[in-house]
């Protein structure tokens, strides 16, 4: 049975143009020098034809693996100049200057020395807050610490005795308070958790951990996922993580997917990055060597939709560089099905020459097994989608409401109610009352989503399990679904 992976995300960009949003990537072994250059010169090529909105490589990589604007030394330096604003006094510089360094430090590599230097920021953040008493907040960074390592203990030659005596009184909270079971798989056997960049354990790994929003990511050797942030709570929170899919994408030194012996699996992938992306199109470029002969640049156009492959074709080429007018003849044919005389049209009944005997035997054999894409089910996944997409969102307006809600609290008289002259609270009210609607509508469309998608789900033959996952922070949200047909 052919396999395919159907992963939406909730994308939070502006509209695209008229032309199809698409994106480019190679295919193949993503350290080779010439596929990269040859890919890179497709997309500049598609990019210098009026009209076209393509995603950028830096746009990919800040979408699946936001990089930090520095280097590791970089943000130590940022971390201590913000130092140096504390022991001046500037605690409200001291504070901006902190979310910055957290926000690069959470694009840092996952490790050991990314988790000493988020511990650094967070207890420097909860000193600063203490100082314009903004205790809460203080308690709160405190709490980013010790909920992942409950052992760790201050420095008496740095800290003061009340502090540690306020660090240890919310050790000991902490340790009272209820805790949430989260589970975590990979496709991938062995591979290891971090949370918040500290090395948790291998998976399958369970977890007894306190409620709350935790970015995590997982590696196996040269594979890494997407960091993604889970909200954990209620009783347990299963999180399956498919490493051979996310880990087989690379950014550098262009978006690349890595081969397999399986083409199909490839495609699929590809497919399912491109939901993930928030495109329309995916246009996987490939080098073919044979074992004698020429070298072939081919180029496959994939529907993220409905997963279909709507073009393939491709040209000779020897050399280093593709020849400048096959290689636009190949841009306009893929983009839109004009044939030209140097692009070899790919047709569904016959191999393309650049497939090998043994290959061409192989994609035989699958396609027999495989027949073709139920149409209806695809759909009914798209919909669940857009369904799951509504639920994160209104988890993503929920985080965003909760500082309004927490600076209404003290405009709150004895009757639970915002004095009539309190114009601050007023304000305030104002504002969570729309966001209270944006909400509200975001729940019921997310309903009727899931509704008519589990309609049509049931509808269509064979239905195979499907596996959710949602994400939501005050930056985003996103949401996915996975199903085999």
């Amino acid at each position: 049975m052919k396999k395919m992976m159907v992963v939406l995300a909730l994308a939070l960009s502006g509209a695209a143009g008229a032309a199809p949003r698409r994106v480019v990537v190679a295919s193949g072994d993503c350290k080779d020098a010439e596929l990269s250059s040859q890919t890179k010169a497709f997309y500049n090529a598609l990019m210098a034809r009026p009209g076209e909105n393509v995603l950028s490589a830096a746009d990919f990589t800040e979408r699946l693996f936001p990089m930090p604007s520095g280097s590791f030394e970089d943000i130590k330096r940022q971390l201590d100049a913000a130092q140096g604003q504390f022991y001046e006094a500037r605690y409200t510089r001291t504070a901006q200057a902190l979310e910055e360094v957290l926000k690069q430090v959470a694009r840092l590599p996952v490790g050991e020395a990314r988790w000493k230097l988020y511990v650094e920021a967070q207890l420097l953040q909860a000193l600063n807050y203490r100082a314009m008493n903004r205790v809460k907040e203080s308690d709160d960074a405190f709490r980013n610490v010790l909920r992942l390592d409950a052992q760790y203990t201050l420095d008496p030659d740095y800290y003061t005795p009340s502090t540690r005596q306020a660090f240890d009184k919310l050790r000991k909270e902490l340790a009272k308070t209820k805790k949430v079971k989260l589970s975590v798989k990979s496709t991938l056997p062995a591979s290891e958790v971090f949370l918040e960049g500290r090395s948790m354990g291998q998976t399958p790994l369970t977890l007894e951990v306190l409620a709350g929003t935790y970015e995590l990511a997982l590696k196996n050797g040269d594979a890494v996922s997407f960091p993604r942030q889970i909200p954990v709570q209620g009783e347990e929170t299963p999180v399956l993580v498919d490493l051979a899919y996310e880990g087989s994408i690379s950014a550098s030194p262009f978006p690349c997917l890595a081969s397999s012996d399986d083409d199909d699996q490839v495609l699929s992938h590809a497919v399912r990055m491109g939901g993930t992306l928030g495109v329309e199109e995916v246009i996987v470029v490939r080098m073919e060597r044979a074992s004698s002969g020429p070298k072939w640049l081919a180029a496959t156009v994939l529907n993220v939709e409905g997963g279909q492959k709507l073009r393939e074709g491709g040209f000779k080429t020897q050399g280093l560089d593709a020849p400048a007018e096959s290689l636009t003849a190949l841009v306009d044919y893929v983009t839109t099905g004009k044939t030209q005389p140097s692009v070899v049209v790919v047709n569904p009944n016959i191999q393309p020459p650049w497939v090998s005997t043994a290959d061409a035997s192989a994609a035989t054999s699958t396609e027999a097994k495989s027949g073709s894409v139920r149409p209806l089910r695809v759909a009914s996944y798209v919909v669940l989608g857009v369904g799951v997409a509504g639920l994160a969102g209104a988890g993503a307006m929920r985080i965003a409401a909760q500082p309004d809600w927490t600076a209404l609290q003290p405009h709150i008289n004895d009757n639970n109610k915002v004095d009539a002259n309190d114009t601050a609270g007023k304000e305030i009210l104002g504002r969570l009352s729309k966001k209270a609607q944006v909400l509200n509508g975001l729940l019921i469309g997310s309903g009727a989503a899931l509704a008519t998608g589990a309609v049509m789900y049931l509808l269509s033959p064979e239905p195979p399990p499907v596996s959710v996952g949602v994400t939501a922070s005050p930056n985003g949200a996103g949401a996915s679904i996975s199903g085999t047909f």
